[in-house]
């Protein structure tokens, strides 16, 4: 079908005029076969910035499949050569987000081609630094395509490095997709797999890295690794953001683990990590909730020397809970600290 239109050379009058045709307006295009035959035209005369017009007349009424599919008519050296200067078409367009449907709509295409990396990567990486998220089904497409590659006993290293290949230098972010690639898709082992191989690519784990596989641990609730992993990150000088915390937190107080949860606490102290108050009352609940109202008390103390003042509920639960053991002492330190801070 598209065997005149998909043999490149100089362009054509009748290409230009076809082009114009489409570009002129939406309801030009009345079928599926229109957009892909105007898309494959873009191909041949290059005129590349074209391709983000088109697809944003389309809108919606081409939810498609594949609207890149002829290009799988090109042996795969031509079809990356192609691929590669369309996007960097793309990188002068603005507004950025113009871009958005045609990112995904080549990212379908690689993704579902049966050689998709190291260009979908490199789709991944443009759409990124564009601001364009890919659209939502890529990550269940890339997880797949990401875990054959690995049966096939290819490093985590390996398939990133494979971008230099084509142009493109792996970084953190693309690192960052294809862990919330997999971590999405329920394959928490391989991302994790991900993060300690990105490093041989040339990458390095920031804090969303960590993040996101201790969201995912916490969710499986396998919270003594989520713990070790906020650990070792903190050790590794990133700062956790306060909602990865306040999640490990919340997942320690849900397996009734309230000790790590204090201990947590006091090792993000140690390494002058900020700690917010949302993180304080969690713990402070779990250990009241786990009748451990010394411990509270000691959490409420930290809370207050931050110049944090627990929620009405905590201080009643943690009066009661410290007179029930007789502890009128830590009642009346508690009560007189709360004064000092205006409560």
């Amino acid at each position: 079908m598209f065997s005149r239109v998909l043999k490149l050379g100089r362009s054509v009058p009748s290409d230009r005029f076809f082009i114009r045709k489409f570009s002129c307006s939406g309801c030009s295009i009345t079928s599926l076969q229109d957009l892909q035959q105007a898309l494959a035209v873009t191909v041949r005369t290059r005129s590349y910035q074209q391709i983000p017009d088109l697809l944003n007349f389309a809108g919606d009424h081409f939810p498609n499949p594949n609207l890149f599919s002829f290009l799988a008519e090109f042996p795969d050296s031509s079809r990356i050569h192609i691929i590669d200067e369309i996007l960097q078409a793309f990188i002068p367009l603005r507004p950025r987000s113009r871009n958005r449907a045609a990112y995904s709509c080549l990212l379908s295409h690689t993704l579902q081609s049966p050689n998709p990396f190291p260009l979908s990567l490199a789709i991944v990486q443009r759409s990124l630094r564009s601001g364009c998220s890919p659209f939502p089904e890529a990550s269940v497409l890339l997880s797949a395509a990401w875990l054959k590659h690995c049966r096939d006993s290819r490093s985590v290293a390996e398939i990133m490095l494979g971008m230099k290949s084509i142009g493109y230098s792996p970084d953190t972010g693309t690192c960052n997709y294809v862990i919330s690639s997999l971590s999405s898709a329920d394959r928490l082992d391989e991302a994790m797999k991900v993060l300690k191989g990105m490093g041989g690519a040339g990458c390095i784990p920031d804090s969303d890295t960590y993040g996101m596989i201790i969201g995912r641990m916490c969710d499986a609730r396998r919270c003594s690794a989520a713990l070790e992993m906020l650990k070792k990150m903190v050790k590794a000088g990133l700062t956790p953001r306060q909602g990865t915390v306040e999640k490990v937190a919340a997942a320690l107080k849900a397996s009734r683990e309230v000790r790590k949860g204090v201990d947590m606490i006091g090792f993000l102290e140690k390494e002058e990590c900020s700690v917010g108050f949302e993180v304080y009352e969690i713990a402070a609940e779990a250990c009241l909730e786990g009748k451990e109202p010394i411990l509270a008390a000691k959490v409420v103390m930290r809370m207050t020397n931050r110049g944090f003042i627990p929620y009405i509920k905590v201080r009643q639960m943690l009066v009661e809970g410290l007179a029930s053991k007789g502890e009128l002492g830590l009642v009346h330190a508690i009560r007189q600290r709360l004064t000092e801070l205006g409560s």
